[in-house]
């Protein structure tokens, strides 16, 4: 049921709300917010679109003689947060960006997604739905409040506590989530120790992504109250498994699932619509690699040895290859793509999917045959001769790959894809350029 401004009005005096904060999301996939005091006017603003910021002063947006931006709300996504102070309540919405000239710019992600969105309309689908796995670390903080790299506790995979020390903080996430209306249907502690991974179900994909970034709000929020720091870092510590945040995707057409066809010849249950659709994913795996994993330590956790995929291959159970088809059919029936990390941007991050997939559909990109063995004990000739590639090693790499796929770069836009590689770019010349400790240690003495 679609929340109404009179909704916002009357919650706004019912619950308290003394601040809104209007939030938006930057090219990086980092959750902005610009908060304002919530009396009559200055909601009255919001809610008639009139709320503007600075958009020069937002990494990626414009220059400073166009900086003026709208902030228009989507009502849809209020939130009363359920925590606030002596002062009263915080609330949030989430905003499209407009242009002073009332234009939806082209630099907003979430905007860009509702592209995306438009176009899978046209192809004849009704809803892409997206059912995100977030991975995430617990760690102590030191006495000046700044996060250590030492975990909280020293459990494994669904471990229960006394071992799991972090299950309190875990537990109260999982309240909070559920009275800001999310239905999560696990949590559980992962891999390695200290870190940890809650599921929501899945949603149609511009509500999902809206709750990814909400996500990473409560889980920090919530792990500060308890004196830790939570982190969405790729791989903050050598030698264990790192943080990943595996998609399940499935499109919808006024029949349901699109994906499921209980007659597939391939004996799979799969529909042509979901073969193409991993075809197109298949096809620009390598190009994408860069919007999926975007740091250069993201680049730490595509390495074999610690479950994440490395190889652009797909199968059914087995799940050592990128893309795999979990058990589920009929309505559950879906692709999951294992090498999205939780430093993603989701709104770009599932537009080039969408794009991807339905660049397959369009055209008819046949998938590859499924690899059902253990890809990580193959030999370098058996997946050469299985056609089976890396991928991109680093995110250097990924971007000249990105650069080059001409569907990826439409799916972001142009000013997106400008801005990005020229950020990223920056990002690894100072990586590049830096001398680690790994290096001194190795080399100072030797030469």
């Amino acid at each position: 049921m679609a929340i109404t401004a009179a909704d916002i009005r009357r919650e706004v005096k019912e619950k308290n709300v003394t601040f809104l904060r209007l939030m938006f999301t930057d090219i990086l996939g980092v959750m902005k917010n610009v908060e304002i005091p919530a009396t009559d006017e200055q909601v009255e603003k919001v809610l008639s679109n009139k709320a503007m910021f600075d958009g020069s002063s937002i990494e990626g947006f414009v220059r400073i003689n166009e900086s003026d931006m709208y902030l228009y709300p989507d009502l849809d996504t209020w939130t009363v947060f359920p925590w606030g102070d002596e002062n009263g309540a915080v609330a949030g919405l989430i905003c499209d960006i407009y242009t002073s000239a009332g234009e939806p710019f082209a630099g907003d992600p979430r905007g860009n997604l509702k592209k995306a969105l438009r176009h899978m309309e046209k192809a004849g689908f009704k809803s892409f739905n997206l059912g995100p796995e977030p991975e995430f670390f617990l760690l102590k903080m030191d006495e000046l409040g700044n996060p250590t790299l030492e975990v909280n506790d020293h459990g494994g995979y669904f471990d229960l506590a006394p071992t799991d020390l972090a299950d309190n903080t875990r537990r109260e996430i999982v309240n909070v989530l559920t009275q800001m209306g999310f239905e999560v249907e696990a949590s559980h502690h992962e891999v390695a120790v200290g870190q940890h991974e809650i599921d929501f179900k899945y949603a149609d994909v511009l509500k999902a992504c809206d709750n990814i970034q909400i996500f990473k709000l409560v889980v920090k929020t919530i792990a500060r109250k308890h004196g830790l720091y939570a982190t969405f870092m790729a791989k903050p510590k050598y030698g264990i498994a790192g943080s990943g945040m595996h998609c399940n995707m499935s499109l919808f057409d006024e029949n349901g699932n699109a994906f499921f066809d209980p007659n597939d010849p391939r004996g799979m249950q799969l529909s042509e619509t979901a073969y193409y659709f991993l075809g197109g994913l298949m096809k620009h795996a390598y190009s994408y690699t860069a919007i999926m994993n975007p740091t250069v330590n993201s680049y730490k956790r595509l390495v074999p040895g610690f479950e994440a995929p490395v190889y652009i291959a797909w199968a059914g159970s087995n799940r050592s290859p990128l893309i795999r088809v979990p058990a589920s059919r009929g309505m559950g029936t879906r692709l999951e793509l294992r090498s999205v990390d939780p430093t993603a941007n989701p709104y770009l991050a599932l537009t080039v999917l969408l794009e991807s997939g339905l660049d397959g559909i369009e055209n008819k990109i046949e998938a590859p045959a499924p690899v059902e063995s253990n890809i990580y004990v193959m030999t370098a000739a058996e997946r050469k001769e299985a056609g089976i590639i890396d991928l991109p090693s680093t995110l250097h790499n990924a971007l000249k790959a990105l650069e080059e796929d001409d569907v990826v770069k439409a799916a972001l836009g142009e000013h997106i894809t400008t801005n990005f590689l020229e950020a990223k770019r920056i990002e690894w010349a100072s990586y590049a350029t830096f001398v680690s400790q790994w290096e001194v240690d190795s080399y100072l003495h030797l030469y």
